[in-house]
């Protein structure tokens, strides 16, 4: 199994950048169908549905990864701003439900693997690392560096991730959409006016914010700069401007189109089995987690939805979008995924190694579970 390889990632000359302008017109052609026919997240879920499916068809598409950037950048002041006062300390009462939701996402991910590490354990090669990262409830790049440095496959990685995130992004939208739920807990941004000169200083201070984390080589400088810097502004009562609302859904599309890419003929014909594991794996956590979202509805006074969204097994990014555009809780999910998507990351790589030892006491190779 294949992955995106750097040179059709990046829009070098002539044929290069036609083609990333193709997938992007593409793209924007499915964004206004769906808008049309009232998609829920049509400005991502078409976008990424039509690249998606013209990958696997054989298309010659391509994207540029700093577009894709400059789209976390903008997710993560969209986000940021609806960080308030009041919201910050709505927040820390919420801090035991945030627990709970980290935990889930440790309990999702350990039950996903040991489900693809079943239905895998005699392919030949396949090292026990790659299904553990290729399980883990976090970003795709990060997990698919630490399974690289244990010997894993990283295309399968990489490729679990992918189908993962798509089938969630499509999935709930629609489910919440089928069910009628929408606006169920709204929270209101620190403005919605868009002033230019706000605007500007706005910008200044998120790019700051990006440039230091990635200074500091922080993991997903992008979105987590520029929502960190939002976040604080909002939260002191600093109201400088909201975001054009075309800058918001191009950045969705953006997004879309960089998970979109990734789907080849390679990637689905390298090994179907290993693919059909991970879609049946994603749909029951989507369930186990919908019942999650349910009981922990009963106990913060959240609606379901919101939560279904802070728990599920999609990404920070994805999730939290998808809660703006739906009006279903934007701080609560976001601030949820936060603190989860931390804590995957900096206890993944032990939680392996413990899981190693396990199995090294468990007995022979033959016999291990």
């Amino acid at each position: 199994m294949t992955v995106p390889s750097s040179a059709s990632a990046r829009p070098s000359r002539g044929s290069g950048l036609s083609r990333v302008v193709a997938t992007l017109a593409v793209a924007a052609l499915a964004g206004w169908l769906f808008e049309r026919i009232g998609s829920p997240l049509p400005w991502m879920i078409g976008p990424l549905l039509a690249t998606a499916l013209a990958g696997v068809a054989g298309a010659p598409l391509a994207t540029w990864p700093p577009l894709r950037n400059g789209a976390l950048v903008v997710i993560g002041v969209a986000l940021g701003l609806y960080f308030t006062p009041a919201v910050l300390a709505l927040l820390l009462g919420l801090a035991p439900a945030m627990a709970v939701g980290t935990l889930w996402a440790f309990v999702l991910g350990y039950g996903f693997y040991r489900w693809l590490w079943w239905l895998h354990r005699d392919t030949p090669g396949l090292h026990r690392s790659t299904a553990f990262y290729a399980a883990a409830i976090g970003g795709a790049s990060e997990m698919a560096m630490l399974a690289e440095h244990h010997a894993g496959q990283v295309d399968r990685v990489a490729a679990a991730h992918s189908l993962r995130v798509l089938m969630v992004v499509v999935a709930i939208p629609f489910g919440l959409q089928w069910a009628g739920v929408r606006g169920v807990d709204v929270f209101v941004p620190g403005t919605q006016q868009v002033h230019a000169g706000g605007l500007l200083m706005l910008s200044a201070a998120a790019a700051a914010g990006v440039a230091l984390l990635w200074w500091w080589r922080w993991p997903n400088p992008w979105v987590m700069g520029a929502l960190a810097v939002t976040m604080l502004l909002t939260g002191s009562g600093v109201v400088l401007s909201a975001l054009p609302a075309v800058v918001v859904n191009a950045a969705q599309l953006l997004l879309a189109v960089g998970l979109g890419v990734r789907f080849t003929p390679e990637f689905v014909q390298a090994a179907p089995r290993w693919l059909l594991g991970v879609a049946g794996g994603t749909l029951a956590m989507i369930v186990a987690s919908a019942g999650l979202a349910w009981w922990l509805a009963g106990w913060t006074g959240l609606h379901p939805a919101t939560l279904l969204l802070a728990t599920s097994p999609g990404g920070m990014a994805e999730m939290s979008i998808t809660a703006k555009v739906l009006q279903l809780g934007v701080p609560v999910v976001t601030a949820l995924h936060l603190v989860r998507y931390v804590a995957v990351l900096t206890l993944t790589e032990p939680l392996f190694r413990w899981e190693m030892r396990r199995v090294e006491r468990s007995g022979p190779p033959g016999r291990r579970s």
